[in-house]
């Protein structure tokens, strides 16, 4: 349901507490009590008809018989009753239910029933729910507490968003020990309706929210999750603890791929594309808020430790290699002015070693010194209890020298009783504690994560895009025709003619009925070769004993295509034999690799690429993405896996051809992208020898498909449907279509066009190029939530850029803000009217329906266009520019 009435649930005037009670021990008790106690400023109605007065307010016996207007509904109730509530809320215009009371689905069939009821309920009403099974919702900086927790958060910039109400209380509890403050704090229990892609969205375009927790046990709406946290990631920190790493997840299957993939290498992989930071611990997820909540987040790696104990600092040293990191090396600079300020025998190195009786002053001094150095992305500063060492006098030293530092300073102070002081004090001040240096050096290394993810998801592809070379006609007939006859895994033939159709390079294979065929298609492919048996029972046939390699002659096919047989007779009696494949031979391959997919039924395919060969399953180097993948992804993908130094070269191996091995990464891609057939493919081996891949074996699975294309995949792909030809009014032949992440060099030449005035027309500001940062958001866009079109010269799909337009939806995708810009050589042939009319038309299929876009006054161009498709023009409230807007619903395009 997007993000419709959350506004009115998380700043609400007027909240109705259903349940609400004096008695001790109650849910609703506690409620109001909370609600009363944080200091809310708005309307608390009570709701119960066995009382007149609830804490000296005035009480409702119903909500038909309050007429002030409701935000915030909290049901206290038992379960059952929430159909019933929610129901006499229509015609009410309530904006939002939080449902505290167990007993959905978690209780098995009758519970879900019971939830399926309050969710229509909820729809007819037009009502937003949290929850069922929740502890509530805080937002401290309105003293709203509408939970049952036993304490209230304190305000800050991070927002909380978990599943289970106990870790809720947890992180609570810790968080006001350690002084860390929360924007929203939110516990979403069953997540009926509101869910973690609606909040993340919804924190994600709040100025107040700085980073958002998540603590996840699942997702419901997993490609809503992706692209909210696709758009949000760009610019907040994600910190996500899924719940669930073991193995009951994984699905058994009758591939290599399918057998290395499980549920939560899925997530592992979602995380991964969405630039989400996943941490494996409560603690872990803890330790990295103490740090997100108090210091500006590091720009890379290089860490500088100060300790007064050697051993310490080796335990952060070795913390930081599990993440191939090291401490950062000191500078000679840095050197001589420690070396002027610490003891001689000082360890003049990194860690930097004070020494047992380091002081205070010392500690000040080498903090100054590294703070001042530009060497560092941030200092951990450890202490251990002895006896010339005061831990509160340095941490009190610490504070005063942290004043305008660019970078995070951590502390470990280490111990209980005899440091606890310190630790007080360094939390006072916004320097986040930890017990020991494993726990600050993880922490500072998920922020270093983010920082990477998101540079990652800012960098532009250096490649065009993949020409369309692929033969779906052939494709389609051979998977559509397995299915029609319930033929699920397809012979290896059937599945490398399709690998063909799509441009892999797969090795040419041949059938042979019997032994006759089998020397006459020897001889026309030459030696030497492999011979593998053919039947459609067996799916692995080293099982059967049913390849033979290196065959050089007549004499040696004749006798391989006996004992094949012989094999399939001896191992599987009952399987059906349809004679044997031949092959060209790989002779000597340089490196063995394994590419596949598998269909998750909530993730979509999930492509695996990794170390290949027989003994795959037992080695498991893999790695996991999630289609669409372009050329700059698929080299993440690689780069990934153990094998990828190889793979660059190695000794005297030369590089194995990786643009090859990306090429074949993007077309396995699309496949995946038009067939929601294929529930598991596997190209094992793939075998590499001077330069070439050669896929030597090949395995599909098909079944029928639970979504249509493209609404198997968790992540919008390119909307191929959209591209179209059109011609300017001068008669200029154009090629129409969405922009591409491979776009970024055409648009920043387009940019080149502009004069400094259609510079200021469209961004507002005089700029003087498109940075890469730009560039990236330009053209790295979410196709499920913005529209973007290009305008090419002439018909090739590569020309010259001429023009873009977009629509970019709001995140409850009814309003969207409209933008074109045409390069000055272009003006006035009426190609932006062409891109805009189609980006209108395109938003009112997706069911946006306004339309909305500011336009300087002087901007006389945009304004006659906006005439001419008929937006409804108006001045900006206390500004001289103009407002454009259509209602797409009342449009009747030509």
């Amino acid at each position: 349901m997007g993000l419709w009435n959350l506004e009115r649930m998380f700043e609400p005037r007027g909240i109705a507490v259903v349940g609400a009670s004096e008695r001790d021990g109650s849910i609703g008790t506690a409620v109001l009590r909370n609600l009363i106690n944080s200091g809310f400023a708005g309307r608390i109605l009570p709701i119960n008809p066995k009382y007149r007065r609830v804490f000296g307010r005035a009480a409702w016996p119903s909500l038909d018989q309050v007429a002030e207007p409701i935000d915030l509904m909290v049901l206290a109730t038992p379960l059952a009753a929430a159909p019933a509530i929610i129901r006499s809320c229509a015609g009410r215009e309530v904006g939002g239910a939080i449902i505290l009371a167990a007993g959905g689905r978690e209780a098995g069939p009758d519970g879900a029933k019971l939830e399926q009821s309050i969710a229509h309920e909820a729809r007819i009403a037009g009502v937003r729910v949290i929850g069922p099974n929740c502890l509530g919702v805080i937002r401290p900086k309105i003293g709203l507490n509408a939970s049952f927790a036993t304490q209230t958060a304190q305000p800050g910039r991070l927002a909380f968003i978990s599943q289970s109400g106990a870790i809720c209380t947890a992180i609570l509890d810790l968080s006001l020990r350690e002084g860390i403050g929360f924007s929203h704090f939110v516990s979403v229990g069953s997540m009926l309706d509101v869910d973690f892609g609606d909040l993340i969205d919804f924190l994600g375009n709040d100025p107040e929210v700085q980073s958002i927790l998540l603590y996840m046990e699942q997702l419901t709406n997993h490609r809503k999750f992706m692209s909210a946290a696709r758009a949000v990631a760009r610019l907040k920190p994600i910190i996500a603890l899924k719940a669930g790493r073991s193995t009951a997840g994984a699905r058994a299957a009758a591939s290599h791929t399918g057998a290395m993939a499980g549920e939560d290498a899925f997530y592992d992989a979602a995380f991964e594309r969405a630039g989400i930071v996943r941490v494996n611990t409560i603690g872990e997820l803890f330790d990295t808020a103490a740090l997100l909540a108090n210091q500006p987040r590091p720009n890379g790696p290089a860490l500088a430790v100060i300790t007064n104990a050697g051993g310490p600092g080796v335990m952060a040293a070795d913390a930081l290699a599990e993440f191939g990191a090291e401490p950062a090396p000191l500078p000679e600079p840095v050197l001589t002015q420690l070396d002027a300020l610490l003891p001689a025998c000082w360890s003049r190195g990194n860690p930097i070693d004070l020494l047992g009786d380091a002081s205070p002053e010392r500690y000040a001094a080498a903090l100054e010194v590294c703070g001042t150095a530009h060497a560092f992305d941030g200092v951990l500063v450890i202490l251990t209890p002895q006896s010339m060492t005061d831990p509160s006098a340095v941490a009190e030293a610490l504070v005063k020298q942290m004043s305008g530092r660019r970078f995070p300073v951590i502390a470990a102070w280490m111990g209980a009783a005899s440091v606890a002081a310190g630790v007080e004090r360094l939390n006072q001040a916004g320097i986040p504690t930890y017990p020991t240096p494993e726990q600050a050096v993880r922490a500072f290394m998920h922020m270093v994560e983010y920082a990477s993810k998101s540079k990652l998801l800012r960098e532009i592809p250096t490649e065009r895009a993949l020409a369309p070379t692929f033969d779906r006609p052939q494709a389609a007939a051979l998977i559509q025709g397995a299915v029609s006859r319930a033929a699920w895994t397809m012979s290896e033939l059937e599945a490398k003619a399709v690998l063909a159709a799509y441009g892999l390079p797969v090795v040419r294979t041949v059938r042979a009925g019997n032994e006759q065929e089998a020397m006459d298609q020897a001889a026309d492919l030459g030696f030497p070769l492999v011979m593998k048996v053919l039947s459609p029972d067996i799916t692995h046939k080293t099982d059967v004993n049913g390849v033979r390699l290196g065959l050089r002659g007549e004499i040696a096919v004749r006798q391989a295509f006996r004992e094949i047989q012989a094999d399939l007779r001896r191992y599987r009696p009952e399987a059906r034999s349809e004679g044997v494949m031949l092959q060209a031979m790989v002779e000597h391959p340089e490196c063995e690799l394994l590419l596949g997919a598998v269909q998750d039924p909530q993730f979509g395919p999930v492509v695996v690429f990794g170390s290949g060969g027989t003994l795959t399953e037992i080695i498991r180097d893999r790695a996991l993405a999630l289609p669409p993948l372009n050329r700059l992804l698929a080299r993440r993908l690689i780069d990934q896996t153990r094998i990828a130094p190889a793979l660059r070269g190695y000794r005297n191996r030369p590089s194995a051809g990786l643009d090859r091995l990306e090429e074949m990464i993007v077309r396995l891609s699309q496949l995946l992208i038009d067939f929601p057939e294929i529930s598991e493919l596997d190209m094992n081996p793939i075998l590499l020898k001077d330069g070439q891949a050669h896929v030597v074996d090949a395995r599909i699975l098909v079944a029928e498909p639970a979504r249509p294309a493209p609404f198997h995949l968790i992540i919008s792909p390119y909307p191929e449907e959209q591209e179209m030809r059109a011609v300017s009014k001068d008669g200029v032949p154009l090629w129409v279509r969405p922009i591409r992440p491979e776009d970024a060099a055409l648009l920043a030449d387009l940019f080149t066009t502009l004069s400094p005035t259609s510079i200021y027309y469209r961004f507002f500001s005089p700029i003087k190029s498109l940075s890469d940062t730009m560039l990236a958001r330009f053209t790295q866009i979410d196709y499920d939530r913005e529209i973007a079109l290009v305008a090419l010269e002439d018909t090739e799909p590569d020309g010259k850029m001429l023009a873009v337009a977009r629509v970019i939806a709001e995140p409850d995708g009814e309003r969207a803000e409209f933008a074109v810009l045409v390069g000055d050589p272009w003006h006035g042939r009426g190609i932006g009217a062409i891109l805009l009319d189609r980006c209108l038309r395109i938003a009112r299929e997706r069911g946006v329906r306004r339309i909305w876009g500011t336009v300087l006054k002087e901007n006389t161009q945009m304004l006659a266009l906006a005439k001419k498709l008929r937006f409804r023009i108006s001045k900006v409230p206390g500004s001289e520019d103009c407002e454009l807007e259509m209602d797409l619903s009342q449009v009747k395009f030509e």
